[in-house]
Order: structure tokens, then sequence, then C-alpha cells
């Protein structure tokens, strides 16, 4: 992925103003900023955003997490409870392209920021606003994080073992990062309206409907069947063997059989051919009706051996394996390195070196960039102030003293 190409990004020439918090609509944000467009990162002067104290902290005070999911991004510190804050950022809007947004259904209204007063002294914004539940409906007024929307949307209670309390399926905020990619998504198509019409939208995305909509055929299969899926542990109801299996290291591998000929490759490569015959496990519907002796069979074999030993196998045989990484195995993973999914950024103001996941998606004529890491907080408050909105030197101490910024 290279970082020096010629090309002009695909979004340069774009003004984010991102007034959000923590993940959701600033990851939206966030990739936008990778491939070219201005990102202005809009704060209160006491504390900015609370994703800066999320997650472990740097010697600069702002998190690794801050210093990540705030690349590119431009720090202007503006209080909008003022209503010379709210002057301003009406100033910065009127010269922007995408507003994002994630505090609570009523807030901007509130403060006389809402999409009816936005939109007319802007009739090209594009406003991406997330919520724990949307704009509408009887629970738009509640409080919506992601481990609520996993619980919510369906997904936690399917992860954990059977019968077992339900757990958190991977990370924390998948939530946030899965509205945060739908809610790119909706600001990109409405970029092409806009290109089309001239005019803006408003985009509502919910926690907890991002969630929803990864749940595959959960609604159809109980609208049809009322069949309602219960927690499987590793292991899925709708192929064997497909799960996760321990090997003798204390390791664990994933395998993932979803037609015979795989489970064919898979018997080869424990050397018993004969499971894939008809007569034994050949057919899925026999190993679905035997699931736990073939998954027995499975981990017998891959508790005998340690896991490169098992993998090595799987891939000699062409069956469908991978090894379960923890983050130390990830790094030293040749994949992750031959495609550069971490890339080392200086951060400049003090000297360290951060390791971070690099940009996706590739594009292959215009790969996205990261410019620099988190802004420190109000950073480029008296440039974009100056040289953005034309407010001098004297006016701007005068907001600066009287706390507006």
């Amino acid at each position: 992925m290279s970082e020096d190409s010629n090309e002009v990004l695909p979004l340069s020439g774009i003004r984010v103003v991102d007034v959000a918090t923590v993940i959701a609509a600033p990851y939206c944000a966030t990739i936008l900023g990778e491939f070219g467009a201005e990102v202005l990162k809009v704060e209160h002067p006491v504390g900015g955003d609370a994703c800066r104290r999320f997650g472990t902290a740097t010697q600069r005070g702002d998190t690794l997490t801050w210093m990540s999911e705030a690349r590119n991004k431009k720090s202007v510190t503006i209080d909008l409870h003022r209503k010379e804050g709210v002057a301003l950022f009406k100033r910065l809007v009127e010269q922007g392209d995408i507003l994002c947004e994630n505090f609570r259904p009523g807030t901007l209204e509130k403060w006389g920021l809402g999409w009816d007063v936005l939109s007319k002294i802007n009739p090209g914004l594009i406003m991406l606003r997330v919520t724990g539940y949307g704009q509408t409906g009887p629970y738009k007024d509640r409080p919506g994080f992601a481990r609520i929307a996993h619980a919510v949307g369906g997904l936690s209670y399917l992860a954990g073992m059977p019968k077992g309390t339900p757990v958190t399926p991977g990370s924390t905020t998948l939530g946030d990062y899965l509205s945060g990619l739908y809610g790119c998504i909706g600001v990109l198509m409405a970029l092409r309206y806009r290109e089309k019409t001239g005019r803006g939208q408003y985009i509502d995305v919910a926690l907890y409907e991002s969630v929803f909509r990864c749940t595959d055929e959960l609604a159809p299969a109980f609208a049809m069947y009322g069949a309602v899926r219960e927690r499987h542990g590793p292991h899925i109801e709708s192929a064997c063997p497909y799960g996760h299996f321990p090997t003798q290291d204390g390791k664990w591998v994933a395998i993932a059989c979803t037609t015979d000929k795989l489970f064919s490759r898979l018997a080869d490569a424990m050397g018993r051919p004969e499971l894939a015959s008809s007569s034994l496990y050949g057919e899925q519907k026999t190993r679905l009706e035997n699931r736990s002796d073939v998954n027995e069979i499975v981990r017998d074999w891959c508790g005998s051996l340690p896991r490169e030993q098992v993998l090595q196998k799987c891939f000699d045989s062409r069956a469908p394996a991978g090894p379960l990484n923890n983050i130390a195995d990830i790094f030293g993973d040749r994949q992750f390195h031959a495609r550069r999914n971490m890339v080392a950024i200086d951060d400049v103001q003090t000297g360290d070196t951060i390791m971070v996941p690099n940009v996706v998606p590739r594009l292959s004529r215009t790969p996205g960039r990261i410019k620099h890491l988190g802004p420190r907080l109000g950073e480029h408050t008296e440039e974009i102030l100056r040289d953005m909105l034309g407010i001098s030197d004297d006016e701007i101490g005068e907001l600066r003293n009287q706390h507006v910024i």
C-alpha cells in the first residue's frame, strides 16, 4: 500500500466536520480522512473527546485508541454550550460537506444545531447521525453503547457455550465499528446523490440495527419456522466439523468443513480417508446427526499434534483450517507482514513510534494514507479559525479568554 502515490485521493477536496465522540461516527470520519478528506475534529475545550481516555494511556496523555482512531484529523476546540461557540460551529458547517455526530436524538436541536437549521445554512450538507436506537421509535431516547447493541441486536445471545452465560462477541466495540462502516457507506451514497442533484441529506444509523443486519438467516428462519437459534459454543448448526479445536501444545485451530468434499480433504489430512465414505460420515446429513462423534474424532486428532503440524497437514490436503491468533501471533504472522496490515507511525510530539492497523480497503490506484496519528487537543484550532474562517488573532485571543475555544 503505497503512501507516496502521485494520484489524487478519491475524497480530496471534501471537508468533514466530526463532532462525534469515541468510535462509531468518528470511525466513519477516519475512513473518509484516510482517502483524502479534510477532517475537522470538533471537541469541547475541556477534556475533548472521551476517546482520548479510552484504552491504554501514552506518555502524551492520550490513549493508544485515540492515537490510532483519530489519525489524520485536525483538532478544533469549540464549546457548543455557548452561543459564540454555536455561531463558530455554524460557520464550519457552512463550509463543510459532511457532518458526523452521535449525540442522543434532540441534543443538537437543543443547541440550535439540528438538521432543519444546518441544512438551511448548507443545502448540500450530508449529515451522519449515529445513535443507539436511531432517530425514531420508542427507544430513541435511551443511551446506546456497542455492548447493549450486541445484546439488543441478537448477537450476544448466540455467543458462549450451550446453556452457559452469553458472552461478548469478540470486541466490545464491534457494533461501533460496524455502524461506522454502514455510516460511511451511507455518506458515500449521499455524496453520489449530491453530485447528481446538488442536494444533501442525513443518514440515520442505529447501533443495534448494524448488529442485527449481520445475523444471516436468523430473522427468516424464525418468521418461517419459529426457530430460535441457541448458543453452540465454538460450533454451528448447519455444518460439521465447523469450529475451534485445541492442539497438543495448548493452542487452538479453526476448522470449517461446509461441504462433503472439504470433509474428505480433512479426513485425508487426519490420515483416515475412510471417515469420508458413505458408510461413515461422508454426507453432511450424517455428520450433523452424529456431530458429537465427528467433533470428538477431530478434537482427538488435533489434540495429538502441535498446532503447526495440524495446520500443515490441513494445508497439504487443502482442508480449510487456520490458527486462532492472539495479537502476539498476529505480529509474527507472515501474511500480516506481507500485506502491511500494520504500519509504524511516528508521534511528532513525543517521538514515540506507534504501530497501528493499516488502511482498509485497498485501492489499486488511489490507496488510502495515514499522514499522522490522533492530534493533541485543540492543536489546529487557531489554524482553522484563522485560515478557514478568517478570524483575526485578536478575535481568537478573545474567544480563548472567554473559554469559547
